[in-house]
């Protein structure tokens, strides 16, 4: 016997089990857009000395059994050469062209957009740095608000308990631990500043040469340093860095909340070599240490420099008032009296390009393949309407 079903039940019978079977719960999930394919265009860096990159070639294929398609700029700074991406088969474009991209293109990057007035139309997936109302934050935002464009913030990629999908963390706080060394060795031997940075191949090269600065100036000699932060990923590697550098277990410090949740400012701080702050900023705290306590025990004080790897000198909220202004990989330190060195780069994983590049890309690979089709991207874009909104 034959029982005859409306065909528009089986499609739909058939379009549900489907849709179940490829995609489990996220079938369930309300309001995020069908499942489709996108076109990621990789656009090449424009801040001076950065290297990094938010997609690998290695990765291409991943995305192409997705269905996606990545075009990629021309970049001569990238830390993986053009030829990689397009053995891969990606379609190379020119340098900045994203601007003239299509509309449905989804523009990927890492660090700001090039200083313009122009309206953006175009979907952006990037740090903006325009969510804590720092500086030039509503000229940013007006720009996309203009054009009708978006931002998904890579700074704001965060899971359901708020922890980030992909973060740059270990690099950073590596990175940072290696240049303070090699600023501290700089200042206790009286030599001249720390003067231009170079990209390490990896972690290891980059301790070995933080190493080999000590060495050549101060011979034996390894300073105390105090990581604040020191549990979280960027304070693990920051103290990785001075392990791997020569630093004794017992001349590194942490701190965590259980050390800061009194307040400020902190004496304390004076008597290591190095401070090294890791924090993410995210609520107002008093200061960790200020021009009035440097000054006050300047006689006895051992602190010769500190790294601010959170660098948020601009922000109104911000722990470290003692300076107001970046450095950059060509002029590193920012002196500081009674004879401080600021290190305050805000792209430090730079210095190690390719590990850096690929321990952020491998954490954000897949959200990028799953693109729209979770509550990450969900509250990203959520964020971006509310800060919209203020301008």
């Amino acid at each position: 016997f034959f029982c005859f079903v409306p065909l528009a039940c089986i499609m739909q019978f058939c379009s549900t089990k489907i849709s179940r079977f490829a995609f489990g719960a996220r079938s369930c999930m309300p309001n995020f857009s069908s499942v489709r394919d996108y076109h990621f265009w990789l656009r090449h860096e424009t801040k001076p000395n950065e290297h990094r990159t938010p997609i690998l070639p290695s990765q291409i294929r991943l995305f192409q059994e997705k269905g996606h398609t990545i075009t990629v700029e021309k970049s001569h700074a990238r830390c993986f050469p053009d030829a990689d991406y397009v053995a891969e088969g990606c379609e190379l474009v020119e340098t900045g062209s994203w601007t003239k991209a299509p509309k449905d293109a989804i523009i990927v990057g890492l660090k700001e957009l090039p200083e313009s007035d122009d309206s953006i139309k175009h979907n952006h997936i990037y740090f903006a740095h325009c969510y804590k109302e720092q500086d030039g934050w509503k000229d940013i935002l007006q720009r996309f608000k203009e054009g009708n464009g978006k931002i998904w913030d890579m700074e704001f990629l965060t899971f359901e308990d708020g922890r980030r999908v992909a973060a740059f963390g270990k690099s950073a706080g590596y990175a940072g631990m290696a240049v303070g060394v090699q600023a501290w060795a700089h200042n206790v031997s009286k030599d001249a500043p720390l003067t231009k940075l170079y990209p390490k191949e990896d972690f290891q090269s980059l301790a070995n040469y933080s190493a080999s600065v000590v060495q050549e100036r101060l011979g034996e000699k390894m300073p105390s340093v105090l990581v604040i932060g020191g549990s979280g990923r960027c304070g693990q590697g920051a103290t990785a860095a001075a392990l791997d550098i020569g630093i004794p277990q017992d001349k590194i410090e942490s701190w965590d909340t259980s050390n800061t949740a009194g307040g400020g400012p902190f004496k304390e701080i004076l008597d290591y070599d190095i401070l090294v702050n890791c924090i993410y900023l995210k609520d107002n705290v008093k200061p960790f240490i200020d021009q009035e306590t440097i000054h006050k025990h300047a006689d006895s004080k051992n602190l010769s420099v500190l790294v601010d790897v959170s660098c948020d000198y601009n922000n109104p909220a911000n722990p470290l008032p003692i300076y107001d202004q970046s450095t950059t990989f060509d002029e590193p330190t920012l002196r500081v009296e009674p004879n401080i060195d600021v290190v305050a780069i805000d792209h430090l994983p730079t210095l190690v390009p390719s590990s850096s590049s690929e321990e952020f890309a491998g954490q954000l690979l897949p959200h990028l393949l799953d693109f729209n089709q979770t509550a990450v991207w969900e509250r990203a874009e959520k964020l971006y309407e509310e800060m919209v909104s203020k301008v």
